[in-house]
């Protein structure tokens, strides 16, 4: 089959690799009518996340139709299934908690170590994500096995379009986790540091939780057009100090929650962020922060921190005395996806949700690697991008 491989930094390449299989009796074989990429990918692209080998295919926001199924699996063929980029078992301790992406059994035992040693405990396993969290392969492929297949994948109406319902996979329940995480009361001010997909998904959700003003913080025009006609108001932080802006627009107390949907590569001028960017450039593992900073400063005491931006290393110059004299509540990681893609594909059949007005560019599959290349250096016009195993180029 044809696949999406990476090949080191800022290079990746549609590759001829082996059709999946099934190896386990809870394994499905999908056939990927539609995969996204992600914000989260051009990590991956960029080379700042460890784990990742040359050949890996990847790709963590798909959906198709199941072809073959293992004795254990509760699909059927023909089915179209929306599959949670968490791979989670089901049946462990978190997983009865529904912290699915904290599952203590999808990633081999043989591949736990690198996650235990940075952040104290192994991670769940994550389609397509570098050998640190399982090393499967992901979805930006014509086929793919998704193993406990009986937990993770959603079954969709044939009445919705791919297009309506792909971004259950990740990107939809990762901005309805990360406004949740806010703790969204009817009086809050919100404000969300960044607006790309995850972000505008975050605002859209804070409207739909009932926030009484969001604010969106980005510096492209297109973004902060889709955030301004979601209903939020919007600062351009390359023309206005975002901290004085913030502050007027609360009332001189700082708003209630932050929403940091930028993550490990964020922009900035401070000199710690320079700093950072040239330390994550020589492999140094510093994750460059100042949007979460910025918005640790930013809210008011006793606020709420949300963080679902993708942080894998460490940070310098952490505000430790800011958060911890202000009094704020902080949360954040990876999505549990299956906890939430049943309420939310209600939300989208009865229009409550739209997942569509950010979709910018359909592609062949063929075309993932100049998909990839312009997402990354033309981010003001290409908010999201849906490559098409099949699509004639």
């Amino acid at each position: 089959m044809r696949a999406l491989t990476w090949h080191g930094t800022n290079d990746v390449r549609v590759d001829t690799v082996s059709d999946p299989e099934i190896i386990n009796p809870r394994d499905a074989i999908i056939k990927i009518t539609s995969t996204a990429i992600c914000g989260s990918d051009l990590h991956l692209y960029d080379g700042v996340i460890p784990g990742v080998a040359p050949g890996d295919v990847l790709g963590h926001e798909f959906m198709g139709e199941v072809v073959e199924t293992g004795s254990a699996s509760n699909l059927k063929k023909g089915q179209r299934v929306v599959v949670p980029f968490t791979i989670s078992c089901g049946g462990c301790f978190h997983c009865k908690q529904q912290q699915y992406s904290a599952c203590d059994n999808s990633n081999p035992a043989e591949k736990q170590d690198m996650s235990a040693t940075l952040f104290g405990q192994p991670m769940a396993a994550l389609f397509g994500y570098s050998h640190l969290t399982g090393g499967y392969s992901g979805g930006q492929a014509e086929y793919a096995r998704v193993p406990f297949s009986d937990v993770g994948p959603i079954v969709v109406p044939d009445h919705l379009e791919d297009d309506k319902v792909l971004f259950l996979s990740d990107i939809l329940p990762t901005g309805w986790m990360a406004a949740e995480n806010a703790d969204i009361q009817p009086d809050d001010t919100v404000a969300v540091w960044g607006c790309g997909p995850v972000g505008l998904f975050a605002i859209q959700s804070a409207i739909v939780m009932g926030a009484s003003k969001v604010i969106a913080i980005d510096h492209y025009p297109n973004r902060l057009a889709l955030a301004k006609q979601l209903g939020a108001e919007i600062i351009d932080f390359r023309e206005t100090d975002v901290r004085e802006a913030l502050m007027e627009m609360s009332g001189g107390i700082g708003v209630d929650a932050v929403i940091d949907a930028v993550g490990m590569e964020s922009h900035g001028f401070a000199i710690d962020n320079m700093f950072d960017v040239v330390k994550q450039k020589v492999g140094m593992g510093a994750d460059r922060a100042s949007a979460l900073k910025q918005a640790i400063l930013a809210v008011r005491f006793g606020g709420k921190v949300s963080i679902p931006g993708v942080y894998g290393g460490m940070t310098d110059k952490w505000p430790l005395g800011a958060m911890m004299e202000k009094g704020l509540q902080v949360r954040g990681g990876q999505t549990h996806v299956q906890k939430y893609t049943k309420q939310l594909l209600e939300k989208i059949e009865d229009g409550t949700l739209d997942t569509t007005f950010l979709i910018s560019h359909r592609l062949p599959l063929e075309q993932a690697a100049e998909g990839y290349k312009n997402f990354k250096e033309q981010q003001n016009e290409w908010t999201k991008v849906i490559l098409k195993p099949g699509m004639e180029n």
